[in-house]
Parts: C-alpha cells; structure tokens; sequence
C-alpha cells in the first residue's frame, strides 16, 4: 500500500464515507464495513475527493478522449473529476445521462460535450455492473465507445459467481476498471492504525469468506 492509498482510506474514514458495524448489503450479505461516497457531500470533501480520482486516472494510462458519468452519482463526480484534471494540466471534455430522455430544447439523453471517441466512465463503486452496462450501451448508441471505468473503491467481492463485479465488468465489457483503492488497501489501513484494530478481524473474516482474488 502507497502513501496515496493510505491518505485516500484515512480520508474516506474520516468523513465517514467508510463505517464500520454490521450492514446489509445489496447482495444480502452482512458486512462488518459500509462505503457510500454519497456522503463526501461538501465541496472541500468533493474537491479532494475529484483530485484522488484524477491522480488515478493520470497514473492508469488509459488513452480516452472524454469523461461520462452516470447518472445520478456520476454527474458531480465527472463533473469534480473533470476540474481535477485540468488543474493537473489534463483539460477534457465531459458528459452525462439523464435517467429520461428529454424530448423539448436540446432534448436527448446525453447532456454536455459531444460523445465523441474514447469514454473513460467515472463511478462512486460497481455493485452489479448494471450501470456500466447501461452506460456502455448509450455510449455505443451516440456513436463512441466506453474503453475503461474508474472508481473510488474496489470490494474485491464475488458476485453471483465466482467474480467480483468488477472483474465481471472487465471480462463482459472488455474494459479495464481501475480503483483508487482496494478492500486488500482498507485491511492493510486496518493493520497498521492501532484505533482501528478492532475491526480488522471481522473486515479480514469478511474478505476471506466473500473475497476474489486481486487482478
């Protein structure tokens, strides 16, 4: 684990982004931990949150030629994301989708720049791939094509098989997912800050019994 990584986990830990406890997951699992990067829902919390996406992206050498995010979470984050990037030198056009295809002024689906290209999709986390399947299919249907996915955090859980999500996404869609950081980061955070220990056995217990392989 970096530095980069074990300031992303401290981050998501301290605006509580990352709890622990006992939650029910869409799967109807109990874990010992629960994301929601809904909550990084103030615009410093935002700001440094977009910077960890784009250093990702910089550092992955995924050659895209725009942004597209999801509705609705995807919409500040490609939006945040895309500001990061140009303060990094990296100035790139972005889009969205409307969750209803609009039928007045511009109308459409998609709003913003043009889908022209390469797509690089901007994602909170992958759950059933259901998203990204979506937003491959519109991206297709607007003439472009969705070459990776980008997340905050990686579960490295199966899914209904013996996969996790994200590793579906790579094998059905052909695209890379990369993270900015992994359920292995979040343990090894666990190990090594003392005020935190106590929840490294149920997360470790959890990885164990619902884990994939990392790759």
């Amino acid at each position: 684990m970096t530095d980069f990584h074990t300031r992303f986990i401290d981050f998501a830990i301290r605006q509580q982004v990352i709890r622990f406890g006992q939650f029910v997951t869409k799967a109807g699992r109990s874990s010992p931990y629960f994301f929601n990067a809904g909550l990084f829902n103030t615009g410093s919390a935002l700001r440094q949150l977009c910077a960890f996406y784009a250093e990702t992206i910089l550092d992955c050498d995924i050659p895209f030629d725009f942004l597209f995010g999801p509705a609705y979470k995807g919409i500040p984050l490609v939006a945040g994301v895309a500001m990061a990037l140009a303060e990094q030198g990296r100035d790139v056009p972005f889009c969205y989708n409307r969750k209803e295809v609009k039928d007045h002024g511009e109308g459409g689906a998609l709003v913003g720049a043009p889908p022209v290209g390469r797509a690089l999709i901007v994602d909170d986390v992958i759950s059933a791939g259901t998203s990204v399947r979506e937003s491959v299919q519109l991206l297709n249907q607007a003439g472009a094509r969705a070459v990776g996915v980008v997340t905050a955090l990686d579960r490295m859980e199966r899914g209904t098989g013996t996969l996790s999500a994200s590793q579906e996404v790579s094998v059905l869609q052909g695209i890379p997912v990369v993270s900015i950081a992994t359920l292995d980061h979040l343990l090894e955070h666990l190990r090594q800050d003392a005020t935190l220990a106590p929840h490294l056995e149920r997360v470790q217990a959890y990885r164990t019994r619902y884990g994939v392989a990392a790759g």
